[in-house]
């Protein structure tokens, strides 16, 4: 219960604790996948006897092949089990798909408020409070929603900047409204080419027509807004963005492989620039690659990165000339440049992966990072920063994904919309 700091017991409830299961984002996941994370979670609710609520911590842009709409067949699932009287709230990423099958299945919905995101627990806890309200005073909310077709990526809609910003902060106002709960802008996820990929307003209410008429206002907002909708920090194509920050103290966000954003976080094209261009005091965090990796472990004078995970790019061919090995990390110098190799997919996005590794900032010009967005601690360090518009499974320049099952009239997809 530590992801929700919520009193439960002084509320007089009884918190049963009963599944988690989570990854870093990444590609589809596997059929068989899903359906064994659904039969344990069934299980353990079944074998937890009558309940009187169920709270679920759950993201929202989960991809199975062959499951238009993994998570509201999850939650419904949910529904039939405990049956129709059973309370059911829920917290979810403003990235995640709202569905209608989600919608009708909850009794109560909270999303993150922040991107980059810096209140999640505190969205668990607003999710929490609504399934406790509920339980104690036997007044049961609704959930009502209002699809947006704008699909944008999150680094184009950061609450750090306007226009969400604004859109974002007036979020708690509505709450205040007469049988308002709680409000929600959901960005969805402009990736996943899926009929259910759609923004969206859903707002907890214990009247309807207010709350309908809440998500409406919301979504007409947003929509207002799309034309102003930008980047939080400049961004450049790749060898324009080097260019732009040399001789200078930055970071360089690698957004196109952004790990947290779903990409596979083993492209190699940021360390090929750098080195073609001969640049030096470089830190590159990080590239993951088990087979790499594993060479390195076993004392390799030379490895080749790049595309092993299936990212795509190039491969580089790097002599080893220094080498620090950790549990699942190793800190390579390659020819003045130093690139932190990963055997398995991760960020690194916060000071600490870097002070474990026992890398210093302030040594090097310029630090890359798998990332769109920086979080606020790299975004609060006294550097210049870019983002690189580069390949990857989440490159931003979404007119050059496929698009062949998001619902029609979608923006910026059909610019009629």
């Amino acid at each position: 219960m530590d992801m929700v700091p919520f009193d439960f017991a002084g509320a007089g409830i009884e918190a049963v604790p009963l599944f988690q299961d989570r990854s870093v984002p990444g590609g589809p996941v596997a059929a068989d996948t899903f359906a064994a994370q659904m039969a344990d979670f069934m299980a353990a609710l079944a074998d937890a006897g009558p309940l009187d609520g169920v709270l679920l911590l759950m993201h929202g842009a989960m991809f199975v092949p062959g499951i238009d709409d993994p998570e509201g067949t999850f939650i419904a699932d949910i529904r039939r089990l405990v049956g129709p009287e059973v309370i059911i709230a829920a917290s979810f990423d403003l990235h995640g798909q709202v569905t209608g099958q989600i919608v009708e299945a909850l009794d109560a919905f909270a999303s993150y408020r922040t991107a980059p995101h810096i209140d999640v627990e505190e969205t668990h806890a607003r999710a929490a409070l609504m399934l406790t309200d509920s339980l104690k005073s036997g007044t049961r909310s609704t959930v009502c929603w209002t699809p947006v077709p704008l699909l944008v990526s999150g680094e184009m809609s950061s609450t750090f900047v306007s226009p969400c910003d604004a859109l974002y902060a007036a979020l708690p106002d509505f709450d205040t409204r007469a049988g308002i709960c709680d409000s929600n802008l959901m960005i969805g996820y402009v990736w996943a080419d899926s009929p259910r990929a759609t923004a969206a307003a859903v707002v907890t209410a214990t009247d309807p027509v207010a709350g309908q008429q809440v998500a409406d206002e919301i979504a007409q907002s947003y929509l207002s807004k799309r034309d102003e909708l930008t980047y939080d920090m400049d961004a450049a194509p790749l060898q324009e963005a080097l260019d732009r920050v040399a001789g200078t103290q930055a970071i360089l966000a690698d957004s196109g492989d952004n790990p947290t954003a779903g990409g596979v976080g083993d492209r190699a094209d940021v360390l090929r620039a750098v080195l073609e261009k001969g640049l030096t005091s470089v830190l590159v965090a990080g590239i993951a690659d088990p087979v790499a990796f594993d060479e390195l472990m076993r004392g390799a004078t030379q490895i080749t990165l790049g595309g092993t995970l299936g990212g795509g790019g190039p491969k580089l061919v790097l002599p080893v000339e220094d080498c620090r090995l950790f549990e699942d990390v190793a800190v390579v110098t390659s020819q003045g440049v130093r690139v932190v190799v990963t055997q398995r997919r991760r960020p690194f996005h916060m000071l600490d992966d870097f002070k474990t590794l026992g890398l210093d900032l302030d040594a090097v010009s310029l630090l890359v990072v798998k990332s769109g967005y920086l979080v606020p601690e790299l975004r609060a360090l006294s550097r210049t920063s870019i983002m690189a518009l580069t390949d990857g499974a989440v490159l931003q320049d979404v007119s050059r994904l496929e698009n062949r099952y998001r619902p029609a009239g979608t923006w910026p997809f059909s610019h009629g919309a």
